[in-house]
């Protein structure tokens, strides 16, 4: 098992490679040229600044069992396809009961958006959430 994560705009890349290393599982942050990381345990890789050159990194190398970190939805659905497990930065397992829903919902507010210019706001990240992610991302693993 290894856990990659697409970590271009991710809020939880230092909780994701701090339980990797708890748990001995190889970890790979997938960034785009602009993102700054550097840590001594996470294989680090970056890929050019394209839209979802990061997602066909990751695509491209999952196999069945890994897991993936990502708030794309896309990407997810493409992940589950191949058998990886799929978390979100809030701890949201992402998998076939549930991913349908989600590419419906962002359709229908890329659609909205272009439409009619309505634009959501996102709540500030409370701590709440990157606990829930640390639990979520334990239990995934198995442990």
């Amino acid at each position: 098992m290894e856990i990659f994560v697409d970590a271009d705009g991710c809020p939880v890349v230092d909780i994701a490679i701090e339980v990797a290393k708890k748990y001995n599982i190889h970890i790979v942050v997938v960034k785009n040229f602009a993102v700054e990381i550097d840590d001594g345990y996470a294989e680090i890789v970056t890929v050019d600044i394209s839209q979802d050159s990061a997602d066909y990194y990751i695509v491209n190398r999952i196999k069945k069992g890994d897991i993936v970190i990502s708030q794309d939805h896309g990407l997810a659905a493409m992940c589950l396809a191949r058998g990886a497990k799929c978390i979100n930065q809030n701890g949201l397992i992402i998998n076939s009961d549930n991913i349908d829903g989600m590419l419906n919902r962002r359709y229908i507010n890329q659609k909205m958006r272009r439409e009619k210019s309505i634009y959501t706001k996102f709540k500030k990240r409370n701590p709440q959430a990157n606990e829930d992610f640390r639990k979520s991302l334990i239990n995934l693993i198995g442990y």
